[in-house]
């Protein structure tokens, strides 16, 4: 049997995540990201593992940053027989990721400044 490394989140990578989830990204999404920001690539299980997240949250998450294009995605042959392991890593710099983040979160909030503008307009 091949020995497996898992990692596993450090203090500052939890803190990494819960600021991506408080920011209003998806928990799971925020620590797939901060994982995968943190190695070169990794299987499913592995993130599975070292996010202490269900198999399905992953696919869920991995659903979100493809759409995104914010993941690449290659497939290995598995050792034993049945299906390829696919490997995913981060298809561009976190600090990208955390920009393009940074840009839709000040759009956000200047259409809901727009919308109170508009609200105020409304009352005078």
């Amino acid at each position: 049997m091949k020995a497996e490394e898992v990692l596993y989140f450090t203090q500052k990578e939890e803190e990494f995540a819960t600021l991506l989830i408080d920011i209003g990204i998806k928990r799971n999404v925020a620590k797939v990201l901060v994982y995968l920001a943190n190695t070169d690539e990794a299987t499913s299980r592995e993130i599975e593992r070292g996010t202490d997240l269900r198999q399905p949250e992953v696919s869920i998450a991995m659903r979100y940053l493809k759409e995104k294009k914010w993941i690449n995605t290659r497939e290995s042959k598995a050792e034993s027989k049945g299906r390829p392991v696919k490997i995913y890593s981060l298809s561009k710099p976190i600090n990208e990721i955390i920009d393009i983040i940074e840009k839709n979160k000040r759009k956000e909030v200047d259409n809901q400044l727009a919308l109170i503008e508009k609200a105020r307009g409304l009352i005078s």
